[in-house]
């Protein structure tokens, strides 16, 4: 927060600021906001906000008016005193603004009050989170602490995120978490300003969303016959294992997120990765089957037919009616890991490619040129349901329709490929987003994850260090919409376990998403961790390393 410490002192901040005459550790107080404020001059002084009054009639939506009172509620209840909402001469004043960018918000607090400005509900949300982040962790209980010292910092900030794009990605099918762990990761992520739940639903160890038209979708593929033990490929516990959310409970979890500014984007992926399909309706694949749910983990070799006019109904029947429950504007289809083994192997693929002329070349092999024919059939049907498709780096691979969003996860050279290539990027590398490595390279004192090189560990230092933008031409850096951590959950069993592997480190996350490239410091950062957020982690009741 390089803007914060050198600006104490300046005249300017203490002319803007004269009213503040308090004096507490201000600097203290405002280092330990995460994600940092992008603006901020900092004053000496506070305002006391135990029974202080709001007024909300500048909110022109009632949505933001109605999240704002949650807060004041949340402050009669943990301060000890009622605060209560008023039309005029208020302590508080919420306005909306049109000056103010999407997301951005502004604060100014002084001696006679706070003022708090901002253009849409997410803005008003993240300037929430961040005076609650000013104020004793105790604002995140449940329970009046009135000993604690009720005031906010003069100051005067001015924010808005650096990306639009703020992601994490939970992994629902190698492990199944149930509707109320999704709640607890949507919560904690609007704490620190993450705008994307990823919500990766359906793979070859599990089918995990209700299909109204092919119900055994559910009935046979989000059920597994046991699973893997420790790294064992060859192993399974015996123990029948899965779960699945209903339509209701999709639509109920969307609104929830909404409600703290998360657009949840849903993952259908294809064409691999499709086992728990395959083993529901056969007829889906190559060979026909028998096939099993997968037990293990690794990369399945069978995957949907492309060749057969049924895979394609198949695909927009699913993908209509994933794509009626979330209202976001992306839709993620995968494209990763598939390995095309049988389409060399099955006549109908092999007819389909003869028909559309795919050749191989010192570019792409006929099998990928006829993935990049499946990618641009689903892309169009997405686009009469209104949706842009997303999908892992391995869709550049052959031929990719204009429009698309590249998520770059081997490392940062496909994000910088497609970029300059003119596509829309999500950074996502590997070596600095997923979550289901290792925090430390001394293994032993980790639980089983997935890294077996203590090289491969990913600290939050390392995560913290990450810049999307590295190696790309600056002409070209407009396409870097975003930055997400992924959490894979082959080796991630519990509730506990997840949010042990999420936290801190999406914390660190939260900055490379929010942060201008010049406003982070790992410093100030982990003070800040170690300091109030652990304590807002233990009030909220998080499991995370410490």
């Amino acid at each position: 927060m390089k803007i914060i410490m050198e600006t104490f002192a300046a005249v300017a901040a203490v002319a803007l600021l004269a009213g503040c005459t308090d004096k507490i550790d201000n600097a203290a107080v405002i280092a330990g906001i995460v994600p940092a404020p992008n603006e901020i001059v900092a004053g000496e002084g506070s305002f006391g906000v135990k029974g202080a009054s709001f007024d909300l009639a500048g909110v022109r939506d009632e949505k933001s008016s109605a999240m704002v009172k949650g807060f004041v509620e949340q402050l009669s209840k943990t301060s000890g005193k009622k605060s209560k909402i008023v039309e005029d001469k208020a302590d508080f004043v919420f306005e909306t603004s049109d000056a103010i960018v999407s997301e951005g918000y502004e604060i100014s607090v002084t001696e006679s009050g706070v003022t708090v400005r901002a253009g849409d509900y997410n803005g008003f949300l993240y300037a929430v989170q961040t005076l609650k982040q000013m104020l004793p962790a105790s604002i995140y209980g449940n329970v009046p602490v009135p000993s604690d010292a009720w005031s906010l910092p003069c100051c005067k900030i001015k924010d808005s995120p650096r990306f639009g794009y703020r992601g994490v990605l939970i992994d629902d099918c190698r492990h199944f978490f149930g509707k109320e762990e999704i709640k607890r990761v949507l919560d904690i992520m609007s704490v620190y300003k993450l705008n994307r739940l990823h919500w990766h639903l359906t793979e070859d160890q599990g089918w995990r969303i209700e299909i109204k038209k092919y119900p055994k979708l559910t009935e046979i593929g989000a059920w597994r016959d046991g699973t893997q033990v420790g790294k064992d490929r060859d192993s399974s516990d015996g123990i029948r294992y899965g779960g699945f959310y209903t339509q209701d409970e999709i639509r109920e979890i969307v609104a929830y997120a909404e409600s703290l500014g998360i657009t949840i984007i849903p993952e259908i992926d294809l064409p691999g990765h499709m086992v728990a399909a395959l083993t529901a309706y056969p007829w889906l694949g190559c060979s026909g089957g028998p096939y099993a749910v997968r037990t293990s983990w690794g990369i399945a070799d069978e995957a949907l037919c492309p060749g057969k006019e049924t895979t394609f109904e198949f695909l927009e029947d699913v993908l209509g009616e994933v794509a009626d429950l979330f209202p976001s504007e992306y839709f993620n289809i995968g494209g990763d890991e598939c390995r095309k083994e049988e389409w060399k192997r099955c006549r109908d693929c092999q007819n389909l490619m003869w028909k559309l002329g795919l050749k191989t070349d010192e570019n792409a092999t006929r099998e990928q040129r006829l993935q990049s024919y499946v990618t641009s059939r689903v892309q169009a049907f997405l686009a009469t349901k209104g949706k842009k498709i997303i999908g892992w780096d391995e869709i550049l691979e052959g031929e990719l329709a204009e429009g698309a969003t590249v998520m770059s996860w081997r490392g940062s050279a496909g994000g910088i490929k497609a970029a300059q290539m003119g596509y829309d990027v999500v950074m996502s590398p590997n070596n600095y987003c997923y979550l289901d490595y290792a925090q430390s390279p001394d293994l032993d004192s980790e639980p089983l994850c997935w890294t077996n090189d203590p090289e491969r560990a990913l600290t939050i230092e390392k995560v913290y260090s990450l810049d999307p933008c590295r190696d790309i031409p600056e002409e070209f850096q407009h396409h870097i919409l975003g930055v997400q951590g992924n959490l894979w959950t082959e080796y991630v069993p519990t509730p506990e376990h997840l949010e042990y592997m999420l936290l801190p480190r999406m914390l660190a996350l939260s900055e490379v998403q929010w942060c201008a490239a010049d406003n982070r410091d790992f410093d100030r950062f982990t003070d800040a961790t170690k300091g109030h957020e652990y304590r807002v982690l233990d009030i909220l009741g998080y499991n995370f390393r410490r």
